[in-house]
């Protein structure tokens, strides 16, 4: 077998046995993640994301190591607006803190099989059809131009959704509590839970952020491998952040900013093949490595005003 083919093999191995150590051991039952355990939790996937990085560049090439670093750096910051949203969403629905950890475990569970599926179909219609990438450029150009002149929305209808009504509409719920189930027997009739509406909602918005991430993602590389290990870790990552920064996340509102800048970026870079310009990995992780680091260091020093 080649490098590449080991190394999918070993993070084939690594996801699926922590999902399994995850759920099956460490969190057996419901309950509260602290804030320790999450910080742990989140240093150990950014490590195995890096190390994982360290071994593309040592078996494979240093190029295919920074496009697979700038592409988990770029999924994780946008991963920041998708915490936002899903705090409103636990907020709506009035999920008890130590219920978060399992919708957020089965939502992120399902995000990485469509996730599977939008990656692989896209590279196979970029494989085909090669001019797609300016599209994507176009829509990454648009996104990050409308991202800042836009001011960040503090609050989200979810009484508008449609994946709400249309979930009401098909499958039958109970108005009793979930209990931490997603189903269950109410006088020997099968009733789905708010719990399980709720993963259903991780998952809807995974998706909606998919529309931005995944083309930006293969704006970095067209590499099947690249973009998918470093979307995996990422949004594996996901759960360890929002319990890490929920009660913090408001204070980094420069972040969009950075994000924006990001995106503008990579559309520029994408539409710039047709003019022939180049633009190189290691100078693209340049870009957003400076913007994500700025944005950072600017939230402290100008914080929100309240």
């Amino acid at each position: 077998m080649d490098a590449q083919t080991v190394l999918t093999v070993l993070f084939g191995i690594i996801v699926t046995g922590f999902l399994i150590l995850d759920l099956g051991f460490f969190n057996r039952q419901s309950h509260k993640i602290e804030f320790k355990p999450a910080l742990y939790q989140s240093i150990f996937w950014i490590a195995i994301s890096l190390v994982f990085g360290f071994l593309i560049y040592l078996f494979i090439g240093k190029v295919m190591a920074v496009e697979f670093l700038s592409a988990y750096v770029t999924e994780k910051m946008l991963s920041v607006d998708n915490l936002f949203v899903i705090m409103l969403l636990f907020s709506y629905f009035k999920l008890e803190e130590k219920y978060h950890h399992r919708a957020l475990f089965w939502g992120i569970l399902g995000a990485i099989v469509f996730r599977g599926v939008f990656i692989v179909t896209g590279s196979i219609i970029i494989s085909q059809f090669h001019w797609v990438l300016y599209i994507f450029g176009a829509i990454l150009l648009y996104t990050g131009v409308k991202l800042l002149a836009e001011k960040k929305e503090e609050h989200i209808d979810f009484r508008k959704s449609r994946v709400i009504r249309l979930a009401h509409k098909i499958l039958p719920f109970t108005a009793n509590h979930h209990g931490g189930k997603f189903f269950l027997r109410e006088n020997g009739k099968f009733f789905f839970t708010s719990l399980f509406l709720v993963v259903l909602m991780v998952e809807a918005t995974d998706i909606i952020f998919a529309v931005d991430s995944i083309p930006a993602v293969f704006a970095i590389s067209q590499n099947l491998f690249v973009v998918f290990t470093s979307n995996i870790f990422a949004i594996l990552g996901l759960r360890a952040l929002f319990f890490l920064i929920e009660n913090i996340l408001h204070r980094f509102h420069h972040l969009q900013k950075g994000l924006a800048i990001i995106l503008v970026f990579i559309g520029a870079k994408m539409l710039s093949d047709i003019f022939d310009i180049h633009i190189s990995s290691f100078a693209s992780f340049g870009v957003i490595m400076f913007a994500l680091v700025a944005s950072i260091i600017l939230s402290i020093i100008f914080p929100k005003k309240i």
